[in-house]
């Protein structure tokens, strides 16, 4: 009776790894897609625009109206990594990658809504929710403070461009223009591009452009979406695992943790989120989720690198420029503000002080995450439009 018993378990076994196998071949495909797509975006924008791509990006020359349109569009999309891979395709196109800039730095404040509502979820526990909405807000604060440090010095000085702009050159190969280590992607995925370019091709144009532009856009949500949920089938468990070996252990382990269990995830606003209702519990303080917070920032940067890769030719320099910017900017904000400590005291007072009013009036709360993600920015979207 025993061996009996025994042989389902043996069985399933294999059946698992079978099923494991599977979803990475199907997160492979995914990938390949995502990629696809954003190529699909640059090739649909590029012949909608042909040379007019800097007069259609004319209303966004003003830096503060990017950085409202990345933060708008990530609140309501509720998905950095959709916004970033769309401007990846957008500058692939033409958009000027200094009106890009702050568009990827609203990504990061828009992104940060998500936790936000999730701490909602302890809101008929007063101690809890206090302690859940300080470890959710304190993402917001950060990335609020790290627009205000550096976005009068990039609109300034352009460091952020500059660098990402060596870099990409050299990544890529400045003198010819030409990506050469990435030839190989380009050309798997240029078949499937040009599969969607004839269907769309019966359109006059430029709808046709404008169709293959959507197509590209509705791939990405549909990637993106299926990638994340078969990697947190296949990771969550293991990214925990992480978490709790390493987040009490020092700052840097934190960081280096929230950054690694965001690419296997392949979503900062999954990593965030797990961390909230752990501090709601008091599993974690707010001084041990504030690192992994931040590593979170940078992990969720791969996804803009990945979707570079789809790009070549004369657009691949810029295409890579602002996915570097983007790995910039999330990089040297965690250093910056980590390492001076009145900085880094900042987003913890905030978050802190913030949590302790909204626990006493929760209305508070709702007024916070509908003003800071939609009214003010909507209002500031409007004046700006009038003005």
């Amino acid at each position: 009776m025993s061996n009996i018993a025994e042989q389902p378990i043996e069985r399933s076994q294999p059946k698992n790894k079978g099923n494991q196998l599977l979803q990475w071949i199907g997160i492979l495909l995914l990938v390949y897609l995502l990629i696809a797509a954003v190529g699909m975006i640059g090739t649909g924008f590029k012949s909608a625009t042909g040379e007019r791509a800097q007069e259609l990006f004319a209303f966004a020359t003003n830096p503060f109206l990017g950085l409202i349109v990345g933060t708008i569009a990530t609140a309501l999309i509720q998905s950095s990594s959709t916004v970033t891979s769309i401007i990846v395709g957008l500058v692939a196109g033409g958009l000027p990658v200094t009106t890009a800039v702050p568009m990827i730095m609203g990504a990061n404040i828009g992104t940060s809504i998500t936790n936000t509502l999730v701490s909602l979820g302890h809101i008929g526990d007063k101690s809890e929710f206090k302690r859940a909405f300080a470890a959710a807000t304190i993402h917001d604060f950060f990335n609020l403070l790290n627009v205000v440090i550096f976005l009068p010095f990039e609109i300034l000085f352009h460091p952020l461009e500059k660098i990402a702009l060596f870099l990409a050159q050299n990544l890529v190969g400045g003198g010819s223009m030409s990506v050469k280590d990435f030839n190989f992607v380009k050309a798997a995925t240029k078949p499937f591009v040009s599969l969607f370019k004839e269907i769309t091709h019966f359109l006059p144009a430029p709808f046709d452009s404008i169709a293959l532009i959507i197509v590209g856009i509705g791939l990405i949500f549909l990637t993106i979406g299926f990638i994340g949920k078969l990697l947190k089938v296949l990771m969550v468990d293991r990214a925990k695992d992480i978490l709790h070996t390493a987040i009490g252990k020092s700052p840097i382990a934190g960081i280096a943790a929230g950054t690694l269990m965001t690419v296997l995830v392949q979503s900062s606003s999954t990593t965030t989120s797990l961390m909230v209702p752990l501090a709601g519990s008091g599993v974690f303080g707010l001084a041990q989720i504030y690192p992994f917070t931040l590593g979170a920032n940078i992990g969720t940067c791969i996804t803009a690198l990945l979707a570079a890769t789809a790009v070549s030719g004369t657009e691949a320099v810029p295409a890579v420029e602002i996915a570097m910017v983007h790995l910039l900017y999330n990089t040297l904000g965690v250093i910056l503000i980590y390492d001076i400590p009145f900085l880094c005291r900042l987003p913890i007072l905030s978050a802190e002080t913030l949590a302790a009013v909204a626990s006493e009036r929760k209305s508070i709360a709702f007024a916070y995450i509908i003003g800071v993600f939609f009214v003010i920015p909507g209002i500031l979207l409007g004046a700006t439009a009038i003005f």
